[in-house]
């Protein structure tokens, strides 16, 4: 017994003189995994065409490039934008057609709902959509 508690309090001193421990990132450790399902359809390339499933921290699903659009996803995280935000209203873009793909997103990024739909209609969805390459895939005309 006598041995337990010299034992006990030498571990305390040892670790007292080791110093503070570093803070824990607590928020990494209590934020919910990001979980996303991507369908896209009518990119006219049938091996782009499906369902995936994409999960961040940690990395998963069976999307094609998980480690790489998860890197993505956080880049845009850091820098706080959405990357689901809808598009204001009224903006002005470009009269060009980017082809019929069209891409849902839907799931949890960031503690977030996220149900967003992405095309490729005028220039303004464009410049959306590749900017979320490779979460989305290359989708040209």
């Amino acid at each position: 017994m006598l041995r337990l508690a010299a034992f006990a309090v030498t571990s305390a001193l040892a670790a007292a003189a080791a110093g503070p421990l570093p803070p824990l990132p607590l928020g990494r450790l209590l934020a919910s995994p990001d979980r996303l399902t991507v369908n896209i359809s009518h990119t006219g390339n049938s091996d782009l065409d499906g369902e995936y499933r994409l999960e961040c921290r940690p990395v998963g699903g069976d999307h094609p490039e998980a480690e790489k659009a998860c890197a993505l996803l956080d880049r845009f995280a850091k820098d706080g934008e959405n990357p689901f935000a809808p598009e204001p209203k009224r903006r002005m873009c470009t009269f060009q057609d980017g082809g019929p793909a069209t891409a849902r997103v839907s799931g949890t990024w960031h503690g977030e709902k996220v149900n967003a739909t992405f095309r490729r209609k005028n220039g303004c969805d464009i410049a959306r959509w590749n900017a979320l390459e490779p979460l989305l895939p290359t989708a040209r005309s």
